[in-house]
């Protein structure tokens, strides 16, 4: 993201978030600039306190981006993810060609290729923005 901003122009700010307190205070902070929005990744702290983050930027009125279907469902505005049901089907591929004898570190790493899209469009309306129609028909899921 970094690399790409400035072909964007756009800024970036990462913040290091430790606990419930440290979030409500970077999403505030974040609320107080102008044209500001936020892209949160998956790790086991953010998905935890999914639910948290939603309402927080939602309060706040921030455009945010997330990489887990699970933000859509709780108020997130776009949803880009892995298609987790791809992953776990190519590490079936995987485990079966352990079991039948592959050495794991023969077998190639490989990148996702499928992902998906979600729309919160309830959480659209409430920060005012209009969702180009072109987005929605690429949608794998729209959430009213």
């Amino acid at each position: 993201m970094e690399d790409a901003a400035p072909s964007f122009a756009v800024g970036i700010a990462a913040s290091r978030v430790r606990d419930p307190p440290d979030m409500e205070s970077v999403i505030a902070a974040l609320a107080r600039e102008p044209n500001s929005g936020l892209v949160v990744g998956t790790d086991a702290f953010t998905l935890f306190h999914h639910e948290l983050i939603t309402t927080l930027t939602a309060r706040h009125r921030i455009p945010a981006i997330y990489a887990h279907p699970d933000f859509a469902r709780s108020g997130g505005l776009l949803v880009y993810a892995v298609d987790f049901v791809e992953q776990w089907r190519q590490a079936a591929v995987y485990v079966d060609r352990i079991l039948k004898g592959a050495k794991p570190a023969d077998l190639p790493v490989q990148a996702p290729t499928k992902f998906k899209l979600a729309v919160n469009l309830k959480t659209a309306n409430a920060l005012g923005i209009t969702v180009p129609q072109s987005l929605l028909a690429r949608a794998d899921e729209v959430i009213e």
